[in-house]
């Protein structure tokens, strides 16, 4: 979008459905989640951002807040006409992690007619740490080896040689199975934070994602031919099939109908 408003058209134009106003760090249209480790650069959103806010309104796109901050998320959902989408987040109550929302933002949410799709990412479902003797065993690793202490590692991986590559891996999965990593969430903690949603502001406003293209997939839906594991759960857990149908695209597709609406009201306007 860079700082051209007319991009939201331009891009709505092009067939564009919906948008998030930051990504994983501040911009120029909003704080993101990280701000609580990086600090804030608006305070939430900035002058441009609401103006994106208003634009995405009229263009029929609908505005995702599952990466801005909490502040963002609050006023976008405060300024928005048209009910807004998480696309891809998990509730911070159940998992203390910063892509996750609070109970304010479901409930604000709730009152905008939204949906939040929770996501089968392993991290975002349930907050586990490894045990000390493997965060030094892999810390010791990568210093020995020359590699960054934290992030990815492939990229100073491709600068060894073959054979000091075919060691680092022949240590490292030495640490695997000496000091093996906490259990992976699983399909009934995603469940577990669907059930949550749902006590907390209704079936209407939650459905579910896998982000798989983006580091998702957890202990029973690792690819999209594990899918009916989740339906089986939430079979188990006494949902019915409309409840399921809702979860599933339904609610998406009521909120995707809903900001066609609205645009086609201010446009009229």
């Amino acid at each position: 979008l860079g700082e051209d408003i007319s991009n939201v058209k331009r891009f709505a134009d092009l067939g564009v459905r919906y948008l998030s106003l930051a990504h994983n760090g501040n911009n120029q249209l909003a704080d993101s989640n990280n701000g609580q480790q990086h600090g804030e650069r608006h305070g939430g959103l900035s002058a441009l951002g609401r103006q994106v806010v208003a634009e995405a309104n009229r263009w029929g796109i609908m505005l995702d807040i599952s990466h801005p901050s909490k502040k963002a998320n609050l006023q976008t959902i405060e300024l928005s006409r048209a009910p807004v989408i998480a696309s891809h987040s998990a509730v911070r109550a159940l998992a203390d992690h910063t892509r996750n929302l609070y109970d304010e933002e479901l409930l604000a949410l709730k009152r905008n007619g939204g949906v939040v799709q929770i996501v089968a990412f392993d991290s975002y479902l349930k907050v586990t740490q490894p045990s000390p003797e493997r965060q030094a065993a892999l810390a010791a690793l990568r210093q020995e080896f020359g590699l960054p202490a934290t992030g990815n590692v492939n990229q100073a991986l491709q600068a060894l040689t073959p054979e000091r590559r075919a060691e680092y891996e022949r240590r490292l999965a030495e640490i695997e199975e000496r000091f093996p990593p906490p259990p992976r969430a699983n399909v009934s903690d995603l469940v577990d934070h669907i059930d949550y949603v749902v006590n907390l502001i209704g079936i209407d406003h939650v459905g579910i994602s896998s982000d798989f293209d983006g580091g998702g997939g957890i202990e029973g839906w690792d690819n999209a031919a594990e899918t009916f594991n989740v339906t089986l759960e939430l079979v188990r857990r006494g949902y019915t099939e409309e409840e399921i149908a809702k979860i599933w695209s339904g609610n998406l597709l009521r909120v995707m109908e809903e900001v066609e609406r609205v645009a086609a009201e201010i446009q009229g306007e």
